[in-house]
């Protein structure tokens, strides 16, 4: 494809064609409820469940000190928590029995937040108040938060039914649910701790002996965060690079105009110097090495969908509602298909902002896209 980079959590597309240019190191082994399995020297592999299709969440716990907050010239020994689960009791318990069962009686001094989606940020006011611990995220992900927590989000209400019924999904029923899903952010993430540390791209973070530096992605979400420990091999990719599903990319409410998924597959292309013996640390998934050949992948997942968009519209304008089926090869419930419509979106904006794709807006206030070829043929 011309023009596109080189190098996308519902619903999720598979893009394991090649699952052999992977590797995961701890075979089939998972973390079980409130227990943890040490994945590298004082760093820990938790799993906690998710009541979605994509039903866990991996988070991290690293051995740290800091600076004891009353005691000068005492170092305190601790945990920094790497994203929390989403706010519900179960997620809750799942915390009280790693506290019983995996922090050995140290306080968790730090949460670090990847990004702001529900599943990550739900429970940082709990823990942060719980531990009396500050909270690490990107500015952009904090404020997002406060802004969708409000009730401001792209998840649901009056402008996103709006947005969706311009890119041509205005099924009534379909859009009687989507209008009730006002409040789907705040119902799993009530609260927003009201202070925070900056994380920042390149910046570098020490926590215990380790230094990690940020590496910021876009796309998936508004300036989401991973860590990555070059000198032990180690990267925390939260969504950003998963093994064996595709990120979701989409254009949301907010931001009609985007184009998130150039933006995805150029944050992509900053990790792709990592070593083939590097340690992903996934949210979803195994961990697994081989990053590079997982960043191929993706980028060859994005340009076989791209290519398929230009071939169904050339000839006819369709709308992202029309090409749902193009890029998701079965069949989709209202809640998978309020992620699948802004994923498709996302790549006919790409083809959109590239001139390969065209895009007006039909009498019923529908935008459409076909080929550019085919649109000067129809003006000639």
């Amino acid at each position: 494809m011309a023009n596109l980079p080189t190098a996308a959590k519902q619903p999720a597309a598979r893009t394991d064609d090649h699952p052999s240019a992977l590797h995961f190191p701890l075979g089939e082994q998972l973390p079980n409820g409130g227990s943890a399995m040490e994945v590298a020297p004082g760093v820990f592999w938790l799993r906690m469940a998710l009541p979605f299709a994509l039903n866990h969440i991996n988070l991290w716990l690293l051995k740290d000190r800091l600076p004891h907050p009353s005691e000068a010239g005492v170092m305190q020994e601790g945990w920094t928590a790497v994203d929390c689960g989403i706010d519900n009791p179960a997620t809750r318990q799942a915390w009280a029995e790693v506290e019983n069962a995996v922090l050995q009686g140290l306080p968790i001094l730090r949460v670090l937040v990847t990004h702001m989606h529900p599943d990550h940020m739900g429970l940082a006011h709990w823990l942060c108040t719980r531990w009396q611990a500050p909270l690490w995220i990107s500015t952009s992900e904090y404020q997002s938060a406060l802004l969708a927590c409000s009730g401001l989000s792209n998840f649901g209400g009056e402008t996103t039914v709006r947005f969706f019924a311009s890119h041509g999904w205005n099924k009534a029923e379909d859009m009687a649910q989507v209008q009730s899903r006002a409040n789907y952010y705040s119902g799993m993430v009530p609260q927003i701790p009201p202070g925070y540390v900056r994380l920042m791209d390149g910046a570098q973070v020490a926590i215990g002996d380790r230094v990690w530096q940020c590496i910021s992605g876009f796309g998936h979400s508004p300036e989401h965060m991973a860590l990555h420990a070059a000198q032990d091999g180690l990267l925390i990719s939260g969504d950003m690079l998963l093994p064996s599903i595709s990120t979701n990319i989409s254009v949301y409410t907010m931001e009609p105009e985007g184009n998130p998924l150039r933006l995805f597959l150029e944050s992509l292309d900053k990790m792709v110097h990592l070593s083939d013996d590097t340690l992903v640390l996934p949210s979803h998934g195994r961990p697994f090495t081989g990053a590079a050949a997982r960043i191929a992948q993706l980028g060859a997942h994005h340009r076989e969908r791209l290519g398929e968009l230009l071939q169904a519209c050339r000839g006819q304008a369709l709308s992202a509602h029309d090409a749902l089926p193009v890029i998701f090869k079965r069949p989709l419930d209202v809640h998978q298909t309020t992620f699948a419509i802004g994923e498709a979106v996302a790549h006919m904006h790409l083809l959109w902002f590239a001139g390969r794709l065209t895009r007006q807006r039909d009498a019923a206030g529908i935008y459409r896209f076909t080929t550019a070829d085919a649109q000067h043929a129809a003006q000639a």
